[in-house]
């Protein structure tokens, strides 16, 4: 038995979709034919999350650094703080706050910290933008 032989075979009987479709019985599947379907007692497991959440911190610490030349001058908590928005929002949504990037910048963080909570992210998930700009707020 050959595990890369069976990778390959699955692979070409199951074929490759990055988006959740159903299968030939109705059933959520995603990926090479891993079923997520709930009813059928699917999911992502735990492990392929945590991958998968250390491969987009990853990335989103890269695109922050790449897109704001800044961010490494921000203190870790503040940078904790805009990368948990991030993952949320992607970094291009953090920095389209630029009000509150500018104080940032400024080394105004209360002043950031209001940007932060003007603003529609806030109005939607008033509870994670408070814990958020808290953090950026130096509280």
């Amino acid at each position: 038995m050959s595990k890369e032989e069976v990778k390959a075979q699955v692979r070409d009987e199951e074929g490759w979709d990055a988006f959740p479709y159903k299968d030939h019985l109705g059933f959520d599947t995603i990926g090479y034919g891993f079923l997520i379907d709930r009813r059928k007692g699917g999911g992502l497991p735990r492990v392929v999350a945590e991958f998968w959440l250390n491969i987009l911190v990853e990335e989103r610490i890269d695109h922050m650094r790449k897109r704001w030349p800044a961010f490494d001058q921000q203190p870790e908590d503040v940078q904790t703080a805009l990368l948990s928005m991030s993952y949320q929002l992607g970094v291009g949504g953090v920095l389209n706050f630029k009000k509150m990037v500018a104080a940032l910048e400024r080394g105004d963080r209360a002043g950031a910290k209001v940007q932060a909570l003007d603003s529609t992210w806030a109005k939607q998930t008033p509870k994670r933008a408070q814990r958020v700009a808290d953090v950026i707020g130096g509280g």
